[in-house]
């Protein structure tokens, strides 16, 4: 076994050792922030040297930053800056909202989603490594297309493999997705986690009850709703050169067919882990060493 073998054998057997934890705890040398975005104030959380190479980690729709805290003290001891925030509606960002925006608008919208991205990616030194996680790989790709300067790398974490309709090709239940509304799709959404079907270790599952508490319904039922909309980014990134990562597990909601069909379109490195749709939670130790197999390409 080569060296490459050997360190993915180590990062397996820490994965496959992962106990379970208070996920409101934060880790040693993460500490919280606010940022002033279009949309609001977003709650975030950071660590590492400000003055290293920057990582943003964006989680998706019901999620948080702190999806990613068994991450980012390994990426900080590799010598990034890592950061993450809640994006707009979400847990601790509940109060940012498409009434904040100039001028107010209804609803959460990709603009909404977007120009908050900017925001962050904008406020700190240089071009950032950025990983969008599910919806928020929606939100990441319309960024770097609209700001390639702001991005170093792109890397999609269970992200919706099509454009338009994304929710058409999820297994067994695609077919009959076109029929749920933004409202009925959210609904049954929060209903699932909160019954814990994708059984989730009793510390996890607490915490994602617990942030169910602040999140504003709005937000998830218009996200479902854009999800079902999704704008269509391949060719501008597929020509931009950048360098692409598409991670996800093997029990992903979308089929791994889809996946790599997006990977190929793309140009982009495909890695497979032995998870479902939450590879930062469940496989952090292999998912951080493809990230940084991926940061040494810039």
């Amino acid at each position: 076994m080569g060296d490459e073998g050997a360190r993915r054998a180590e990062a397996r057997r820490r994965d496959a050792a992962l106990p379970d934890r208070d996920w409101s705890e934060l880790p040693n040398g993460v500490t919280r922030s606010w940022h002033s975005a279009p949309s609001g104030r977003l709650a975030m959380i950071s660590a590492g040297d400000p003055a290293a190479p920057r990582v943003v980690l964006v989680p998706g729709v019901t999620g948080s930053k702190e999806d990613f805290i068994l991450m980012m003290p390994l990426l900080a001891d590799a010598g990034y800056r890592v950061e993450s925030f809640d994006m707009a509606g979400q847990y601790e960002s509940a109060e940012a909202g498409p009434e904040n925006v100039t001028p107010p608008r209804r609803s959460y919208d990709h603009d909404l989603f977007v120009d908050d991205l900017i925001s962050v990616l904008e406020a700190g030194p240089g071009p950032a490594h950025l990983l969008g996680y599910s919806f928020a790989g929606t939100v990441s790709q319309l960024a770097t297309v609209r700001r390639p300067e702001l991005v170093a790398s792109l890397t999609l974490l269970s992200c919706p493999p099509e454009s338009g309709q994304g929710f058409r090709g999820v297994k067994r239940l695609g077919p009959f997705t076109g029929l749920a509304t933004g409202r009925v799709g959210a609904a049954l959404m929060i209903w699932g986690v909160r019954r814990n079907f994708t059984k989730v270790p009793p510390g996890r599952l607490a915490f994602v009850r617990h942030r169910f508490g602040f999140t504003r319904r709005q937000s998830v039922r218009d996200i479902i709703s854009l999800m079902k909309r999704a704008p269509d980014a391949v060719a501008e990134l597929a020509s931009s050169g950048l360098p692409m990562l598409i991670a996800v597990g093997e029990h992903d909601l979308w089929p791994t067919s889809l996946h790599r069909a997006f990977a190929d379109s793309l140009g982009a490195r495909l890695v497979i882990y032995p998870t479902g749709h939450s590879p930062c939670e469940t496989t952090p130790y292999e998912l951080v060493l493809d990230l940084l197999t991926l940061y040494n390409e810039r």
